[in-house]
């Protein structure tokens, strides 16, 4: 098992490193006669790509998506999709002085470890730009979900400490941010230009919520859904926590503050997050992931090189000062396959 698959009906494979001259994705399971174009896959895309904010990389990919197979006249044929997304900005020299140097928080040290060489142009496959076939691959969840009614949304909850108070869904789109409180983005803003300036980066917290899912999806035990969900969010190199429901809160509850009460019209609460034993009860899903800050910061760091030898590294380049907002689209996409996945899953047994 190489790891760069996910899904049981809805299967999608991720190929390409940062620097290559392509990346992109290869999604096979996902039914005939569902309406796809590139532009439904650009459109998500442009969301993602670097270069439209200024805390933002300035990397400028176009990330124009090409449709390669598994379209005919409009609309999905039943076979494999295969998409690819040309790498067009690599400037591969900006890290020829640091190849031999492991950055801290980078996959540097553990790729090197487990494979006894890697691709030191930028991350090669664990760097940010994979992300960009996983939207692509959402963009197709997403149609198969929009056929259902079930919708996917992720916003900026929390960033750099400063944390949303208010949730407007109109004002998500209104900001650079994709945040639904506008004071708040403001506020946010200039905690990134503090960050910048001081050669740092920020984390933050992402929510995201799918509305119209039915009850009933989700597989018992080892499969299921909310396990699936985890797992591919943070199968996103950037996440380090997930929580669904009212999350690590519920440990400081009791079991009548945390049942989520059952009446004739549904469900009273949902601390529950949409999801019990594994199975979707019909309620959003709602879930929140931590990101971590940028790793590549020109702060001075302690690190060794490939021979063991102690040293110290200021990484120069083009770096986003935070995942936030590009992550959000990312977070989507995950959530979109894994729902797509069980949605098919479901189908097929009833």
């Amino acid at each position: 098992m190489s790891g760069n698959t996910t899904g049981t009906l809805f299967r999608v494979t991720t190929w390409g490193e940062s620097h290559g001259k392509a990346t992109g994705v290869v999604v096979d399971g996902c039914p005939p006669n569902i309406p796809l174009s590139e532009s439904d896959i650009q459109e998500e895309l442009d969301r993602r790509k670097p270069g439209g904010h200024a805390a933002s990389s300035p990397r400028r990919e176009e990330d124009v998506a090409e449709i390669l197979s598994g379209t005919f006249e409009g609309k999905t044929t039943g076979t494999p999709i295969s998409i690819i997304i040309g790498n067009s900005d690599a400037r591969s020299g900006d890290y020829s002085r640091i190849q031999d140097l492991f950055r801290p928080g980078h996959g540097d040290f553990t790729y090197f470890k487990k494979y006894g060489i890697r691709d030191y142009r930028g991350g090669g496959r664990a760097s940010g730009r994979e992300t960009a076939a996983r939207v692509a691959a959402g963009a197709i969840a997403k149609k198969i979900l929009a056929g259902e009614g079930i919708k996917t949304i992720a916003y900026t909850l929390e960033l750099g400490g400063v944390r949303i108070e208010t949730i407007s869904m109109n004002d998500i789109e209104r900001n650079r941010l994709l945040c639904p409180d506008i004071k708040a983005a403001g506020a946010m803003e200039k905690m990134l230009e503090k960050a910048r300036i001081k050669g740092d980066s920020l984390g933050g917290i992402v929510e995201i919520i799918v509305s119209g899912c039915p009850p009933g999806l989700g597989e018992p035990v080892f499969d299921k859904i909310d396990a699936d969900l985890a797992k591919a969010l943070m199968s996103i190199g950037t996440v380090k926590g997930v929580e669904i429901g009212a999350g690590f809160k519920v440990a400081g509850m009791t079991g009548s503050e945390c049942n989520d009460p059952i009446t004739r019209e549904g469900f009273a609460t949902n601390n529950a997050g949409g999801i019990l034993a594994g199975i979707t009860n019909g309620e959003n899903i709602v879930m929140r992931v931590a990101c971590k800050p940028i790793a590549s910061i020109e702060k001075t760091q302690q690190t060794v090189d490939i021979h063991g030898e102690s040293t110290t590294l200021s990484v120069t380049g083009r770096h986003d000062v935070s995942v936030i907002p590009r992550i959000i689209p990312v977070c989507e996409a995950m959530t979109a396959i894994v729902i797509a996945d069980h949605l098919l899953r479901q189908k097929a047994i009833v």
